[in-house]
């Protein structure tokens, strides 16, 4: 069993892409708090950066950030020696038993551990792409792959998402208009102080697809 070693705070460097948001907000604060008097009793989990004395964090973004503001110079890392395919797996599984996880969140890290699943099989000679099963332990295949739709909302209304304005459903609907017709919807959202109901957002893509919506249609739909 590999010893946590202690590694300076500047050494460290946040996972590229990694889709999980780290917030100063009340819960923030707790950990501040628990960081200056406790110190950080779960090492984090980090891997070395190719050609520099530098490490990549893979697991403990939410503790660094506590460290840091906590005014600590080092932490304690458990140092592994994984790929990027293997790192973003173990970052998505170790993040997603936390009890709040908004939306996008969950939707690129749908997204990263599918296609670092799929990567994975590329690299190993398998034939085909990993099921959408092989993402989650407790949420289904086709559950995995409406989150993962919503990597093509615009940030607008991904975060209409994440303040509980707006459905799953009914982002997974939306996801399939493009760019500008997802922002039209936008400024009629704002306009008219709404969202979108499920019934009308299948309205929409139902249209888009038989290539009859515009910013005109939709006022009307809403």
């Amino acid at each position: 069993m590999k010893k946590p070693v202690n590694i300076p705070v500047e050494k460290l460097r946040p996972f590229a892409g990694h889709p999980f948001k780290v917030k100063d907000d009340e819960e923030m604060n707790t950990l501040i708090e628990s960081v200056q008097t406790q110190g950080i009793l779960s090492p984090l989990i980090v891997r070395p950066i190719e050609n520099t004395d530098e490490y990549e964090v893979i697991s403990g973004h939410r503790r660094l950030h506590a460290a840091v503001k906590a005014g600590i110079t080092a932490v304690p890392a458990l140092v592994v020696s994984l790929d990027r395919d293997a790192a973003a797996i173990v970052l998505v599984d170790s993040n997603l038993h936390r009890e709040h996880i908004l939306p996008s969140e969950k939707a690129f890290a749908y997204k990263l551990k599918m296609e670092a699943l799929n990567h994975q099989g590329v690299t190993c000679g398998q034939v085909g792409h990993k099921s959408r099963d092989d993402v989650s332990d407790t949420e289904s295949g086709r559950t995995v792959q409406r989150y993962i739709r919503l990597t093509n909302l615009i940030p607008e209304l991904l975060e209409f998402m994440d303040e509980g304005k707006m459905a799953l459903s009914v982002g997974v609907e939306l996801s399939y208009l493009d760019d500008q017709l997802q922002y039209d919807v936008l400024e009629q959202c704002e306009q008219n102080d709404c969202t979108p109901s499920y019934s009308q957002a299948v309205e929409m893509k139902k249209r888009f697809q038989d290539r009859q919506l515009s910013a005109y249609d939709i006022g009307e739909i809403l």
